[in-house]
């Protein structure tokens, strides 16, 4: 075992190389975080960037390609591929989901503020994004089930030890995605959370209720809860219309920052593969 263990790393840079101990150092920064805000989930994916570029930089070295070329390596090469088409679909999930938020959104509050006494057309309009959320968290929770068994498919127990190091940044992705997924659908229904506790928000002194908020509610989950309190009301009073624009507008700048990191990250993952394809066709 010892010696061949030793042919595989003269064949393929060693953890204590530069650029693998860098992948190792953005391994280790992902895996402490813990976000629980936008802000700290716009951190995780900057991280998630860096990974990637220094993974890229990796699959550069002509050493590696070498090593990664031959015969009995490229079955890991398919696999490191496939682990990047899955990686890049969860991305493009997540930044559907965030444009479909968006444009429920902007028509939301285009409604919103060209009311005039006649809550029909509002509240027809809240239904319809109320709708489109739930349409929403069948898609993401139907990700999130696929993405439990690829979680198995990407657990860095692999002998090769190159691979190892490449397979763990792909479960790490993944458990970062797999995050962002469940914070953009909201942990919680609207239903699950108690209606007159939803009222009370409405109605409590701002300072409080933001600072409640803050630590049980994301941007994401204030809407649905905003929203879920007056459907139903023949009245909606100019306080709550208030507050739904604010808490809209505050949800429209995560997502701004969330679709960035995401449209970054993008162009990183496919500039990723381009060395592992290279192996293939070559």
């Amino acid at each position: 075992m010892a010696a061949s263990y030793h042919t595989r790393s003269n064949s393929f840079p060693t953890r204590s190389h530069p650029q693998i101990l860098e992948v190792e150092e953005h391994l280790r920064r992902l895996r402490s975080s813990q976000a629980a805000s936008t802000s700290s989930l716009g951190h995780e994916l900057n991280g998630l960037q860096d990974l990637h570029d220094s993974v890229e930089k990796i699959l550069q070295l002509p050493l590696v390609q070498q090593a990664l070329a031959r015969g009995h390596q490229k079955k890991w090469v398919d696999e490191l591929l496939n682990g990047s088409f899955k990686i890049l679909d969860v991305c493009s999930t997540a930044q559907n989901a965030l444009l479909q938020m968006k444009e429920s959104a902007l028509g939301l509050q285009s409604v919103l503020r060209r009311r005039r006494g006649d809550e029909t057309e509002l509240t027809s309009e809240i239904k319809k994004y109320l709708a489109s959320r739930k349409a929403m968290r069948k898609a993401i929770n139907k990700t999130l089930g696929n993405l439990k068994g690829v979680e198995n498919e990407c657990s860095p127990s692999i002998n090769e030890e190159h691979v190892s190091v490449l397979k763990e940044v792909e479960a790490v992705t993944l458990a970062t995605f797999e995050y962002l997924l469940s914070f953009i659908s909201g942990s919680r229904t609207p239903s699950k959370l108690s209606r007159f506790a939803l009222v009370t928000k409405l109605i409590r002194p701002k300072r409080i209720a933001c600072q409640e908020d803050q630590t049980e509610m994301n941007e994401f989950e204030k809407v649905d809860a905003a929203l879920s309190t007056v459907v139903g009301h023949k009245t909606i009073k100019s306080d709550n219309i208030i507050y739904m624009q604010n808490q809209l507008k505050e949800m429209e700048s995560s997502i701004q920052d969330l679709e960035e990191g995401l449209e970054s990250l993008s162009r990183r993952l496919i500039k990723a593969r381009v060395p592992l394809l290279n192996i293939l066709t070559n």
